[in-house]
């Protein structure tokens, strides 16, 4: 089992993934810092100082050590804004991984099986 287990480890792919989700995570807390410090103030000015992390429908008012009951709908859009950002950066990653993939299948050369090689001799020598 646990030679098994040191195969599943082992094999490119589980790795690529643990990196793929350690990347994500630290792209994650780049574009939340943007939307959250730069992006969300700017667009709050612009709509008449609004601050969109207070934005919010109170249900229930705090009572004693009970907390509030609230819709935070401002938390929503700052956290809307956040994935459309990542959204669109992986979609720009993936169109430029596409363009690099196509590159490289158009110059790699285009090897004939044995077969094929066998078949052209062959028209080859008919044609002769």
């Amino acid at each position: 089992m646990f030679k098994e287990f040191k195969e599943f480890i082992s094999r490119g792919n589980v790795i690529d993934l643990a990196i793929g989700v350690i990347i994500g995570g630290a792209f994650g807390a780049i574009v939340k810092s943007l939307v959250d410090d730069i992006i969300m103030p700017i667009v709050g000015l612009l709509l008449g100082r609004v601050n969109f992390e207070s934005l919010k429908i109170v249900l229930k008012e705090a009572e004693g050590k009970t907390p509030e009951l609230s819709i935070n709908y401002g938390l929503f859009i700052q956290n809307t804004v956040n994935f459309i950002i990542i959204a669109f950066v992986i979609f720009l990653i993936v169109k430029v991984i596409n363009k690099m993939r196509k590159q490289q299948e158009a110059e790699a050369p285009v090897v004939p099986t044995q077969t094929e090689q066998l078949l052209t001799e062959i028209r080859d020598l008919l044609k002769k």
